[in-house]
């Protein structure tokens, strides 16, 4: 339950950011405030970076559906996105030198390996990870 609400989370932050890149002018733009890097390296990308974090938010949001519904697609999907997310925060802390990236490396690499563990495959009902 807790992994499915981190993942409801993630759904409203990157549907904020999508609409805060779609609509620059809205009041949703303050959130810029609290990461004004992220929003340099969103303009760079273009009409893009909307699409992507749109694209992040629907993820996020099967993820949590999958996971609250102790389907095996949302444990697979669930880790499927940890690792992207662990894989970027490595990235961004040795090519962008960010080490405060670093955080999430643990974190995604935790949750990765409750996910993979027995007790939670045998209640996503993929205890050899087959369908």
């Amino acid at each position: 339950m807790a992994l499915s609400a981190f993942f409801v989370i993630g759904a409203v932050v990157a549907a904020a950011t999508s609409l805060a890149l779609l609509f620059p002018d809205s009041p949703l733009a303050q959130l810029w405030r609290l990461n004004p890097q992220a929003r340099a390296g969103f303009a760079r990308m273009g009409p893009w970076a909307a699409v992507l974090m749109g694209s992040v938010a629907v993820a996020c949001a099967s993820t949590a559906r999958g996971l609250w519904s102790l389907t095996w697609w949302g444990q697979r999907l669930a880790i499927a996105l940890l690792v992207v997310n662990l894989i970027g925060n490595a990235a961004n802390a040795v090519i962008r030198g960010d080490l405060r990236t670093l955080i999430g490396v643990p974190i995604a690499g935790g949750l990765i390996a409750y996910l993979l563990s027995s007790p939670v495959r045998g209640a996503f009902g993929t205890s050899n990870l087959h369908p």
